[in-house]
């Protein structure tokens, strides 16, 4: 069971990778809940019973994990800490996103954790159905809030040019 757990998460990192960028903004952060996220699904893994592809399932757990880290955070008091190597930027062309991702993930940064998560899952190409089950809503509904979602980048990514 250790062994397909970690041949399949190492065909599928980019999922817990993506999940950390969009949720967390510290690299602290981003290394901590990574680990965090990775111990959820092997706890979770032996409910995984091949209904739906394993990335599908992956997102699902990585999803409900960040979102529940945030809540349980937003409940503790801030504490503000800077870190020396927050503030070092690392001019290696790989590590830095073209203009256009950056804006692009601005804007997935100011949607709600839910409005975040799809639009994630759609950037994906992951199918309404797929979505839908992912997120626990219906295939309409799912198309409903893609479209509306994909309005609220546009206009935000257009307040940001001005």
């Amino acid at each position: 069971m250790e062994k397909e757990f970690t041949e399949l998460l190492y065909q599928n990192q980019g999922i817990v990778h993506k999940i950390c960028s969009l949720y967390f903004n510290t690299r602290t952060d981003k290394k901590d809940y990574k680990q965090e996220l990775i111990i959820q699904l092997w706890k979770a893994f032996p409910s995984f019973n091949n209904q739906s592809k394993f990335s599908t399932w992956m997102y699902r757990v990585c999803l409900n994990a960040a979102i529940d880290i945030i809540r349980k955070e937003k409940t503790q008091p801030e504490f503000v800490k800077y870190e020396y190597h927050d503030f070092i930027t690392i001019s290696d062309s790989k590590s830095e996103l073209s203009e256009n991702q950056e804006k692009l993930y601005q804007a997935i940064n100011t949607l709600s954790d839910i409005d975040k998560a799809i639009i994630t899952l759609y950037l994906d190409e992951f199918s309404y159905k797929e979505i839908a089950e992912i997120m626990g809503i219906s295939e309409s509904n799912t198309g409903v809030k893609i479209n509306r979602i994909k309005s609220l980048i546009l206009k935000s990514i257009e307040n940001g040019n001005k």
